[in-house]
């Protein structure tokens, strides 16, 4: 049975059998999450014989905040699903910041909330409808290497084992290490960050809390909390720690102090807000937990024959522990690459020069993210800087600016930009 098939037919399932897994294609792409699936759009959608594999069956849940901010939608315009993904997410104008001492500011943005398990069979479908044969449930083991070069992978489909032959493999397995190490791509075994979350229905809750919102405390930290409404009266609460473990010399990595149970369970004391959601509300699904790779850290980029995309590459972003967009992003750089290689001849070491340019060039927003990343263990900051920020319409624009990425974000958090906090 075709993907095709599968998809005008059965629109609540999106999967294969393994008998039907192909010897070769022109790239093979080994995870269906948002980079995964954006790189296989715009692969297929260019006419390349593309195959994407998951280990999971669609639709699936996926531990996230599930918020999207104006990178997000950027992306997801350019994929062509913006207009489906805001059909059924629910869109915000502001993102609250509030710090220990109940100051609040609300910095304005692009943004919206859609469940992952919702969004991710939105971007997988449109990477089937652009001609991927998407393969499910099907587990990457280990790549095929002939003379130097990744040429492809050996999958596990239930017990049998499958090979198929590929020009390039895309690795976007996200933020659990193993498909990493077994690439020999992993330069960090341990996550940057963890995250707790769950769903609460509490209708009394609409519009009183309809901005996205991350709260700091004395209480969470070195976490923060947050509140991002969903839909029909449901919202996303969680917690998370984006730099959970430090890294030494030697190599080893040890996990710093902070318990997420105990982290949510404190913020729900301390935050009236969430308090008042939980207490009220009806949890529709249990308090789920997941590592974060950050910073763009943690992983090779490329070898001959082998990208590494989305946030095995560590596309999310510390401070804030966002990363659909920039894991979109990556995929379609990734995506990028490939196509420009094709049509200008370009030799293997090109094409990662490329991918690995473009993100690069990434590198200053995610290093602004690291820095802030200062504010969780010292959270007085965040007071300071939403004090300034409601004195000053300036540094609130500048905000605004680095989250909608119309700013240079080196300008809010160089010494010349934290001087400004005083003299603006």
């Amino acid at each position: 049975m075709s993907l095709d098939s599968i998809v005008t037919h059965h629109p609540d399932r999106l999967n294969t059998m393994h008998d039907s897994l192909p010897l070769t294609c022109d790239v093979l792409v080994i995870g269906a999450g948002p980079a995964g699936s954006a790189a296989a759009a715009t692969l297929a959608g260019a006419g390349l014989d593309v195959v994407l594999i998951d280990q999971h069956t669609f639709p699936r849940d996926k531990v996230c905040g599930d918020g999207l901010i104006p990178d997000a939608h950027n992306a997801l315009r350019k994929l062509g699903v913006l207009d489906e993904v805001m059909t059924l997410a629910q869109p915000a104008g502001h993102i609250g910041c509030i710090g220990p001492s109940g100051g609040r500011v609300d910095v304005p943005g692009t943004l919206a909330v859609l469940p992952r398990k919702e969004l991710d069979f939105i971007l997988v479908r449109a990477a089937a409808k652009a001609g991927a044969r998407m393969f499910a449930p099907v587990r990457f083991a280990a790549p095929i290497e002939e003379s130097g070069r990744v040429v492809g992978a050996q999958l596990k489909a239930g017990d049998a084992t499958h090979e198929i032959r590929a020009k390039w493999t895309l690795l976007a397995t996200g933020a659990v290490p193993q498909a990493l190490i077994a690439a020999g791509m992993s330069s960090r075994h341990t996550p940057s960050g963890v995250a707790l979350r769950g769903y609460v229905k509490n209708h009394k809750m609409v519009g009183r809390i309809d901005k996205l919102e991350i709260i700091w405390h004395r209480a969470v930290s070195p976490g923060y909390g947050w509140i991002f409404p969903c839909r029909d009266g449901v919202f996303n609460i969680g917690v998370g720690i984006a730099d959970s473990h430090d890294e030494h010399k030697d190599g080893k990595l040890t996990k710093k102090e902070g318990n997420l149970r105990e982290i949510f369970d404190e913020f729900t004391r301390v935050y009236a807000p969430a308090r008042d959601l939980v207490e009220g509300g009806e949890w529709v699904s249990h308090l789920k937990g997941a590592p974060l790779r950050c910073t763009l850290d943690g992983a090779k980029y490329s070898r001959p024959g082998l990208i590494v995309t989305g946030e095995a590459a560590g596309s999310t972003y510390s401070f804030s522990g966002e990363g659909i967009g920039k894991a979109l992003e990556t995929g379609i750089l990734a995506a990028d690459a490939i196509l420009e290689g094709k049509s200008q001849g370009l030799d293997d070491a090109k094409v990662r020069a490329h991918y690995e340019a473009g993100l690069t060039a990434l590198k200053p927003r995610f290093d602004l993210y690291a820095k802030a990343n200062f504010v969780n263990r010292h959270p007085w900051l965040a007071d300071l800087l939403i004090w300034r920020a409601k004195k000053s319409d300036r540094l609130l624009r500048r905000m605004s600016g680095v989250l909608n990425e119309t700013s240079n974000p080196g300008n809010l958090m160089s010494f010349k930009g934290m001087f400004r906090l005083f003299t603006e």
